[in-house]
């Protein structure tokens, strides 16, 4: 989730979900000391989430005491059906009881998807990377070290017994977005009998790639823009799409970021360090760091199409237009693994086009 610091007002298009929620609400006035007027947008993202900020009324222990600084909650609003809350509430849930660090849960009405939650801040780690990659490269390492730490960490702690599994079926619908989204309705190409071939062939490989590697709790979306920076440990938000699925896909995730790029060398330097990090915790990677290597690359190409897919329907279809402007991003991801491994090779023709289009109308990184 991001957070713009807004002091916006908070606003509704339905009349009854706003009634549905100011009732709600009300009802958490008293026991939490809420502050209803304080109310203000905190953050949204790509789903039909949003998140608000309400501030708590500051209380004195006793008579001759200072008043303790005011605090502030969050609360989650995911309008069903487009959103179903009961994932998140269970894995914070679950995350609590491992110690790891995230919002808890105080109150939730599971059946409108309303939650209330702590507040871990303002500091999300994406900006605060950012600014360390112009000119402070030693934080930049520091932090990135800490994100593979905090992974090992969320993998040996969580228990994905019961969790959805990042099977074929997923997988596949997952890939299914570039082309449905990304060649068709964003670039209007229409593939060969011969191209659907190849992709259908490259995309099978990559599938079972993901699915011969061992199974852990895979976040989904492991990226500094999900991390927060709370002190000396790091906050994990938007854990409510998480499954159990291939050991190397966080991994994917953190080195090949969405917002933020690096130098392949510190790619590889974090992953050694993630892996040795991993191994000594006990978790199942590859025993060979050059069969780990290669795995997490292949299974960073099914995240990058998926990722080229799911922005172009942002834009399309959810009125989102800016994630769109991180296309080259991920075109140039796909392009460097797919020159990389000789099986992959086919999905260059089908790569290349579109890359080159997306340039042509003017995107570029921000």
């Amino acid at each position: 989730m991001t957070d713009p610091q807004t002091q916006a007002p908070v606003t509704w298009g339905d009349p009854q979900r706003q009634a549905a929620f100011e009732h709600w609400l009300a009802a958490l006035v008293e026991p939490f000391a809420l502050l209803p007027r304080t109310l203000q947008p905190a953050s949204a993202d790509a789903s039909f989430r949003r998140y608000l900020r309400v501030h708590r009324a500051a209380t004195s222990a006793s008579v001759g005491q200072a008043a303790e600084p005011s605090t502030s909650l969050i609360v989650m609003d995911a309008p069903p059906p487009q959103e179903d809350v009961r994932p998140f509430v269970r894995l914070a849930r679950q995350m609590q009881a491992a110690g790891l660090l995230g919002p808890v849960v105080l109150a939730a009405d599971e059946e409108q998807g309303f939650v209330l939650l702590t507040d871990l801040g303002r500091e999300l780690l994406l900006p605060v990377l950012q600014q360390a990659q112009q000119g402070q490269p030693a934080k930049a390492d520091a932090l990135m070290r800490q994100v593979g730490s905090a992974l090992v960490r969320w993998q040996h702690g969580m228990d994905p017994g019961g969790w959805p599994a990042y099977d074929e079926a997923l997988l596949r619908r997952e890939l299914d977005l570039f082309p449905q989204w990304c060649v068709s309705r964003e670039f209007g190409q229409t593939w060969t009998d011969a191209q659907q071939q190849a992709w259908d062939r490259v995309t099978q490989r990559l599938i079972d790639s993901a699915l011969a590697q061992p199974m852990v709790a895979v976040h989904r979306d492991w990226m500094p823009r999900n991390l927060m920076v709370c002190g000396g440990d790091l906050g994990i938000l938007d854990f409510q799409d998480a499954v159990r699925g291939p050991i190397t896909y966080d991994a994917a995730s953190m080195l090949r970021d969405a917002f933020i790029s690096w130098d392949e060398e510190l790619e590889i330097d974090w992953a050694v360090r993630y892996w040795e990090q991993a191994r000594a915790a006990g978790l199942p990677v590859q025993e060979d760091f050059g069969e780990f290597w290669r795995a997490l690359e292949w299974m960073g190409m099914q995240r990058h199409l998926k990722v080229l897919g799911i922005f172009c329907r942002l834009k399309h279809r959810d009125g989102k237009p800016h994630y769109a402007q991180d296309l080259p991003r991920f075109f140039a991801y796909a392009t460097k693994v797919v020159l990389r491994y000789r099986e992959l090779a086919p999905l260059l023709p089908l790569i290349e086009p579109l890359s080159g289009f997306a340039l042509e109308q003017g995107y570029t990184l921000r």
